[in-house]
């Protein structure tokens, strides 16, 4: 037993449980409950972003995939961080002016279809859901590495404080959560790095030769290709990373726990600070443990390269606090999660569309933590029978469902004339479907030997985006070009003036 593991780990709990007792005491609406009541400034919701982006794929699958792949697996930190360039001059200045709580909320200024309304969030808690089994997957493995808990018995341990955290401390306890654990996180990254710089003599030109040298690969682990079958699939994989994060549900809510336009620009330019500068360790992780760690235990569960590499620099007490870094990092990815999953659902589903907007605040606050509870049991369940995946591929599926689905209506809405309430809902439709239906017939659900369908895969690529995102932008075209011009210009006007200036009263927007 891991006697240091087990004091870090209590350490955190504890220290989020007192967060989030804290945090109760002060949420006491539903604008508290979703939206931490807009008391964060810029700099805490930069670094908040960052803890909900930064997340068990980042922290534990991009370092093992480097380790195995070489170049291929930086694919993920270039696509992550290139992601927010998008976030940044596109949508979350306008998103923010518009909406309240939701996605949906700002889609709604233009076109105040419930139908609509229900479809986004129906998807968005599709991409919440498959986000939060790669966390808990990604939890357990953990979990079990350290304290040689089983997987499953880890997975109910890490859902049942995630949702306790959601459902009693809302926004501010789960904000928190994130602020502390982006701290954590680049801390030790920096830390890590600087060890592994430290064994090589800090002769960085010399770390890359020795790459050549340190898996079999040989001088093919700086080259590109072994990841991916298909110059395709890598084309796709990046176009699903770089325009996914404008379409996350749980990203695109963070820009409402600010006042004003200009904490949201401060708040996307420290995130983009603060992940930048993750990432670009990243590199350091990956090499060293390709370096310092068994290739052949790397290839077989990549997620736990980090832990991994910590104990093979620092023994057991650096493996206990990275390890519980790491276990702060998918509580804090998660919580964010579960929050959004309850607000589509609570806010979206209940409040707009069965109740018109006429529940009360006693009666919304019931719904979304009755919403939270049920979406963190629905998330167990399905991460227990999803042990066996790699997380990395399941962020990337939730990311090219968000670029198919989510993108095109928000850039649509915001940008186009002409964009009607029949080419949004086609729009996710389209985006939505051929998601799911090219990732079930492709490589990573069909394989002969180790897929969930024991069969020859029908589409050829592991990544759907490169059909999948373009179809969602046909879907809006073709369908408001159908439907003719039954949006006015006026309605466009309205929005435009709002996205860009924003509301008087921003609770009627």
């Amino acid at each position: 037993m891991n006697i240091s593991g087990i004091v870090f780990f209590l350490a955190i709990v504890v220290g989020t449980l007192m967060m989030t007792y804290y945090a109760a005491g002060r949420t006491t609406s539903t604008h508290d409950f979703y939206a931490a009541g807009n008391r964060l400034n810029g700099l805490q919701n930069g670094l908040a972003i960052s803890g909900d982006y930064m997340s068990a794929a980042s922290f534990l699958g991009i370092a093992g995939s480097i380790a195995v792949y070489g170049f291929d697996g930086f694919f993920y930190s270039i696509g992550f961080l290139a992601s927010y360039v998008i976030v940044q001059y596109w949508i979350a200045e306008p998103l923010h002016n518009l909406g309240r709580y939701t996605m949906a909320d700002a889609v709604a200024v233009r076109f105040r279809e419930r139908r609509l309304r229900g479809l986004i969030a129906l998807n968005n808690l599709m991409i919440t859901v498959f986000y939060m089994i790669a966390q808990l997957v990604g939890a357990g493995w953990l979990v079990h590495l350290l304290f040689g808990l089983e997987t499953s018995w880890a997975i109910v341990l890490v859902g049942i404080l995630m949702t306790v955290y959601v459902t009693f401390g809302g926004m501010l306890a789960t904000s928190w959560v994130q602020i502390v654990k982006s701290i954590l996180l680049v801390s030790s990254t920096f830390i890590i790095s600087l060890i592994v710089l430290a064994r090589f003599r800090w002769d960085l030109p010399g770390l890359f030769t020795a790459m050549q040298e340190a898996t079999p690969l040989k001088e093919r682990f700086l080259q590109s290709g072994n990841m991916f079958d298909h110059p395709l699939d890598m084309l796709s994989f990046n176009m699903a990373l770089v325009l996914g994060t404008a379409g996350l549900p749980h990203i695109i809510a963070r820009f409402y726990t600010v006042r004003d336009p200009l904490a949201v620009r401060l708040s996307v330019k420290t995130a983009t600070l603060t992940i930048g500068i993750f990432y670009a360790m990243t590199i350091f992780l990956g090499f060293g443990a390709a370096a310092f760690v068994d290739w052949s235990a790397l290839s077989e569960r990549v997620e736990l390269a980090i832990p991994l590499l910590a104990s093979a620099l620092g023994g057991e007490f650096l493996m206990a606090f990275v390890s519980a870094v790491a276990f702060a990092t998918i509580l804090a990815v998660i919580s964010g999660l579960v929050l959004t999953a309850s607000s589509a659902f609570a806010h979206d589903v209940y409040s707009s569309i069965f109740r018109g907007g006429q529940a009360s605040e006693k009666q919304q606050m019931r719904v979304a933590k009755l919403s939270a509870i049920a979406v963190g049991l629905a998330s167990i369940v399905l991460a227990l029978g999803a042990q066996k995946l790699n997380v990395a591929f399941l962020v990337s599926f939730a990311f090219a469902v968000a670029a198919s689905a989510n993108l095109p209506v928000l850039l649509f809405t915001l940008f186009w004339p002409r964009f009607n309430t029949a080419g949004a809902m086609l729009s996710i439709a389209c985006g939505l479907v051929t998601s799911l239906a090219f990732i079930a017939l492709g490589p990573n659900v069909m394989d002969p030997e180790s897929g969930w369908i024991r069969a020859e895969a029908i589409f050829p690529l592991k990544h759907p985006g490169i059909v999948s995102i373009p179809s969602g932008f046909a879907g809006g075209i073709i369908g408001s070009l159908l439907a003719g011009r039954v949006s006015s210009k006026g309605q466009f006007e309205v929005m435009q003036t709002i996205a860009h200036v924003g509301s008087v009263d921003r609770k009627k927007a």
